[in-house]
């Protein structure tokens, strides 16, 4: 019995694009190895969680953050799922206000209550100066 033996043929245009690959994959590494590292300015952070007037993590806070002293917030943002946010502040000694806001709805009775809405507010100041974290908590209250 005789084995039928399968032709193999040379395709110079494919071997000529996988050989463009590799030698692009090879300049790319070669780059990124030789590519200077940014220098990351020294930062501080500062973390909190938001709780409502139940004493529980409160969702979707408004948080604002500024320097004590100015009026406009320098960074805005919102508490997740767990009432927590989180924000990179510079290293320089300085004082800050954050403030969080928030409308919440009545629960009664198991069904929500659109027409006692209100607003909850707090405030709190924390000092950044040589340690790089700062944990705060805001009890938001009417």
């Amino acid at each position: 019995m005789w084995k039928k033996r399968k032709t193999v043929s040379f395709n110079p245009h494919k071997a000529g694009i996988a050989a463009a690959v590799s030698v692009a994959l090879f300049v790319s590494s070669a780059m990124a190895l030789k590519a200077p590292q940014k220098e990351q300015k020294p930062f501080g952070l500062i973390f909190g969680t938001a709780y409502g007037p139940d004493d529980r993590p409160l969702y979707g806070v408004k948080i604002q953050i500024h320097p004590v002293g100015k009026k406009r917030p320098n960074w805005e943002l919102m508490s997740d799922h767990r009432g927590e946010f989180a924000q990179r502040v510079p290293l320089n000694p300085a004082d800050y206000e954050i403030s969080g806001e928030a409308e919440i709805t009545p629960i009664v009775d198991g069904k929500p209550q659109p027409s006692r809405k209100k607003r909850v507010k707090a405030t709190a100041k924390v000092r950044v100066d040589k340690d790089v974290e700062q944990d705060i908590s805001l009890h938001l209250r009417d």
